[in-house]
C-alpha cells in the first residue's frame, strides 16, 4: 500500500508528504526511498526503534521531530501532532493553517476558525482494515482523500 501512496504522490505536484508517525521501524520506510517530494514527519507512539528511524530519516535526507512540531509551507504555518489531544487549543492559538495527526488511524476533516483539521487515517490499512491518504490544497483550504 505505501508503494501505491509513493506513487500518487509522485504523480502529483506537492510542496510536501507529511506523515504523523507510527511508523514502528525503519524498515517499513523503504518505500518511501521512491518519494520524490520533501517528507517531514513526527514520531507516533508505537515507533519503537526511534534511533533506527532518526537515522534512516537522517540518511534520506528528510525530517523527523519530536510531536507536536510545526513548519511552514508555502508562507503558511503547518502544525504535526500525533494524538488529537488539545486540539481545540491549536486550532484556537497555534496559528497553523493546516493541522495534521494521526494516533487513530481513521480519516478525518474538518475546518474550524479557518483553519483545517485532517488526519489522512492510515496508509497501511493494517488498524482499521482501509489504507488512506490524503491530498491537501493549502490555497483552496481543500482535501482530498484516497482510498490505496
Amino acid at each position: 500500500m505505501i508503494e501505491k501512496a509513493v506513487e500518487i504522490f509522485n504523480g502529483e505536484s506537492l510542496a510536501a508528504v507529511l506523515h504523523c508517525g507510527d511508523f514502528v521501524s525503519p524498515f517499513s520506510m523503504i518505500p518511501f526511498q521512491r518519494l520524490q517530494s520533501p517528507f517531514y514527519a513526527v514520531f507516533g507512539n508505537n515507533d519503537g526503534e526511534r534511533s533506527g528511524l532518526t537515522q534512516f530519516f537522517k540518511v534520506n535526507g528528510w525530517t523527523l521531530n519530536e510531536r507536536p512540531w510545526t513548519l511552514e509551507l508555502d508562507g503558511r504555518r503547518v502544525a504535526m501532532l500525533h494524538e488529537p489531544a488539545n486540539m481545540d487549543t491549536y486550532i484556537l492559538n497555534g496559528g497553523a493553517e493546516l493541522i495534521v495527526f494521526g494516533h487513530t488511524h481513521e480519516k478525518h476533516f474538518q475546518k474550524s476558525n479557518g483553519v483545517m483539521v485532517i488526519n489522512p487515517g492510515e496508509g497501511c490499512g493494517w488498524v482499521k482494515g482501509t489504507a488512506s491518504m490524503a491530498i491537501v490544497d493549502l490555497e483552496k483550504k481543500e482535501n482530498r482523500f484516497i482510498n490505496l
